[in-house]
């Protein structure tokens, strides 16, 4: 009888909600994906390289080496203090971050090698930890501001710890690492093997005018840590599913390994695009003018709210909200994301769906990724 290695594991709470919102005809903001399309300049990249001869092979397998030369320019503008990487050997160019998760995983985490995961936490990180006999070792994020405790992570960090996961801007919470959270991280970890993977998808999602800070800017991080980052959420193109990977030479050379026999390449056309986007765009308008533009959601979010009765944790970046619902009702997190989806029309995402064990604090995650007509007319019923 065959048994499967995820017994646990069914479709992802993102599907299901966004299933759910289509069966009810919500408004969907559950799943994290913006409903507007990317710039048209980088649109019109994409149908100019869809018609060059000689762009419909197989790229590279570590990526477009002119993609990975304008990321590597780009990164040594934002990341202050910190050399820039080196486009050969320290860039691979990834199927999403997703992939780029998956690999640095199945790279450097043997069977009993245990893995520290804040939670909440994206629900790929768990599985993918266990499909490689890794153990996670989960810390959990108190809310309503989901800063860790280093007194507790301190105690959980043992011999065994392989990797320690980093997420930031932080899905759900939109809780961003400081720079003495980077400082107390490296001082945890310094006479220790133990490698850092820094999910950094939301990077220039910072508000408030708080600096946008990466592991790679921290110089005793930076040779034990894998930097993910993710097209898709600086562009608004989530489908388009490329992203990248920035470590050190040695660490890159373990990616790859596993890169190359799980997607081998990204697809060529969309690559050529970006590094259109990018070469052209060498003042990083685009990169620095989305904290503002998102900044304006979450307020415009918020202010659409207030007074309805909704208990609107504080964002300090990425593009979600999270909210207690407990003045309209004592049900579970789950229970009360059908009973919005079903009865007023608004599809949402319960924040249990990020712990391992079900954890229910009685919060909910709106997605604010939205055009201004789908924040007004969903907060319209919510209110």
């Amino acid at each position: 009888m065959f048994q499967s290695k995820l017994p646990d594991v069914g479709i992802s709470i993102f599907t299901q909600m966004t299933l759910l919102a289509q069966e009810t005809g919500a408004i969907n903001l559950a799943q994290g994906f913006p409903d507007y399309d990317p710039p048209q300049e980088l649109l019109e990249a994409l149908a100019r390289h869809a018609r060059t001869p000689g762009h419909h092979q197989y790229a590279p397998m570590p990526g477009l080496p002119r993609l990975r030369a304008a990321i590597a320019a780009q990164v040594a503008r934002l990341h202050a203090n910190a050399p820039a990487p080196d486009p050969t050997h320290e860039i691979t160019i990834t199927a999403g971050a997703t992939e780029a998760l998956y690999a640095v995983l199945a790279a450097v985490v043997r069977p009993g090698d245990e893995v520290v995961v804040f939670e909440p936490a994206y629900d790929l990180y768990g599985p993918a930890i266990r499909l490689q006999g890794g153990i996670p070792r989960y810390v959990r994020l108190p809310a309503p501001h989901f800063r860790p405790d280093w007194d507790t992570v301190r105690r959980v960090v043992s011999p065994r710890t392989r990797l320690v996961m980093v997420n930031t801007p932080h899905n759900p919470s939109g809780a961003v690492f400081s720079a003495d959270d980077w400082n107390q991280l490296a001082r945890l970890l310094e006479g220790t093997n133990a490698l850092v993977l820094s999910d950094e998808v939301y990077e220039h999602l910072v508000f408030d005018g708080a600096p946008r800070l990466s592991a790679r800017q921290h110089p005793e991080l930076r040779e034990r840590s894998f930097v993910l980052s993710s097209f898709g959420k600086t562009y608004h193109a989530t489908g388009w599913k490329v992203g990248y990977c920035i470590a050190p030479p040695a660490l890159t050379t373990e990616v790859r390994r596993v890169h190359q026999f799980v997607t081998f390449a990204v697809n060529t056309p969309t690559q050529h695009a970006l590094a259109d986007a990018l070469e052209t765009d060498t003042t990083d308008a685009h990169a620095c003018g989305l904290a503002n533009f998102y900044q304006q959601k979450r307020d415009h979010f918020r202010a659409l709210l207030d007074g309805a009765g909704w208990d609107l944790l504080p964002v300090p970046g990425g593009y979600f909200q999270l909210a207690r619902y407990d003045a309209f009702s004592p049900a579970t997190d789950l229970a009360f994301a059908n009973y919005l989806a079903r009865d007023k029309g608004v599809a949402v995402v319960p924040v249990s769906a990020f712990y391992h064990d079900g954890f229910d604090d009685g919060l909910i995650r709106f997605c604010f990724a939205k055009e201004a007509a789908t924040l007004e007319a969903a907060t319209a019923r919510l209110r």
